[in-house]
């Protein structure tokens, strides 16, 4: 993994405003500074989730049939494990772990290790119209940037957004050999850096704009959802964005019209979240699992040439986790992600499959780590 920003690290100048946690408003130079969100498993670990998937995998058996003890994987592997996801909820926002077995795996083999991992850490959360719960990140020629567009699907450079659970892991099967880069900042930073610089617009960015559901709603389902892009409670700030589904949102005809003060707006976030003080840059290596906050870590991709041997193509695995443990969210940001408290099932995309097979699978795994299935979850 290389872990790098264009141009100096230095800390950008400390805000009037002190909101959110400061372990999550990190810049480059922190992340440099104190290496220990970053994890390395050895070969005991190693030798646990493999054995874990041995003793559970079946071939061909569906994902949402599988159950959390079919994969004993051990005690302390997953404790390093569940100590990431916290680290990304409670603690700095972004974890990496290093060193899960790749050598010798098939990909279907490390696609369901990465969904047995999130067994133990969490409800998986759909993702797609096709009402996914994990997806492969491999380019298969979509279009960012059209209407229903989604860049884990296409080898373009990506803007920053969040996702739709408590936490996104992303495992890494294969890596491209030019470009794919992750790029991660953190919003609370941004932020900070924003009431600093242009109080102005912070109060804009707190004001809901359309966000697009990039065609995916299931019937009787709105297109577009009213959300701000940042949000408050006494602790917390959380960070909602996402431009591509923004800029989809105000082309809707019976959507607000953007404003002049929201398009300066957006653009100083982005421009913000692009310094090189704030930016850090990850190559994610083969067996490095990224675990991100949907709410505080703003996160982005560069675009990428892939191999010509398809079975080197650049190759990822993407869950959207709902966790026990999750931070209480302000009221609004329910439109997407649902119930506000932790403990209860949230987030995810429903799509226009979401059927009882899927709906039994969220209760089961809810009951097995103790949340709660409100009418809302899906």
């Amino acid at each position: 993994m290389s872990l790098a920003a264009s141009g100096s690290a230095s800390t950008p100048a400390a805000t009037t405003c002190r909101d959110g946690r400061d372990a999550a408003a990190w810049t480059v130079a922190d992340l440099e500074r104190d290496t220990g969100w970053i994890r390395r498993l050895d070969d005991a670990d190693r030798a646990d989730l493999l054995a874990g998937l041995r003793a559970g995998r079946v071939p061909g058996k569906p994902f949402l049939e599988y159950r959390r003890e079919d994969f004993p994987f051990g005690e302390r592997v997953v404790g390093r494990l569940r100590d990431a996801v916290d680290d990304a909820q409670h603690g700095r926002g972004v974890a990496l772990v290093k060193g899960l077995p790749r050598e010798g795996l098939a990909p279907e083999d490390f696609e369901c290790l990465t969904w047995a991992i999130g067994l133990h850490l969490g409800v998986a959360r759909p993702q797609d119209r096709m009402s996914n719960y994990i997806n492969p990140v491999k380019d298969v020629g979509a279009v960012y940037r059209s209407p229903t567009g989604r860049g884990y699907s296409s080898k373009s450079e990506l803007d920053f957004h969040v996702d739709g659970g408590d936490v996104v892991l992303l495992s890494c099967y294969n890596q491209a050999p030019v470009g794919g880069d992750s790029l991660c900042s953190s919003g609370v930073a941004a932020w900070r850096v924003l009431v600093d610089e242009r109080p102005d617009l912070a109060r804009v960015l707190e004001q809901p704009v359309p966000h697009s559901r990039q065609g995916e709603q299931p019937e009787g389902v709105a297109p577009w959802f009213l959300m701000p892009i940042f949000a408050r409670t006494r602790d917390e700030v959380c960070c909602t964005w996402n431009r591509n589904r923004i800029t989809n949102g105000f082309r809707f005809d019976d959507a607000p019209a953007c404003s002049a003060a929201q398009t300066e707006a957006m653009a100083v976030l982005d421009e913000i979240l692009r310094r090189p003080e704030i930016m850090v840059r990850m190559r994610l290596e083969p067996g490095d699992v990224q675990i991100l906050s949907d709410f505080t870590t703003l996160h982005s991709r560069t675009a990428f040439e892939d191999h010509e041997d398809a079975s080197r193509k650049r190759t990822l695995y993407r869950l959207w986790l709902s966790t026990p443990n999750g931070i209480t969210l302000p009221e609004s940001l329910s439109p997407f992600w649902g119930a506000t408290g932790p403990g209860v099932v949230r987030g995810g995309t429903p799509g226009q499959h979401h059927d009882d097979t899927r709906r039994a699978f969220v209760a089961r795994q809810a009951e097995t780590l103790g949340m709660r299935v409100t009418p809302g979850s899906h």
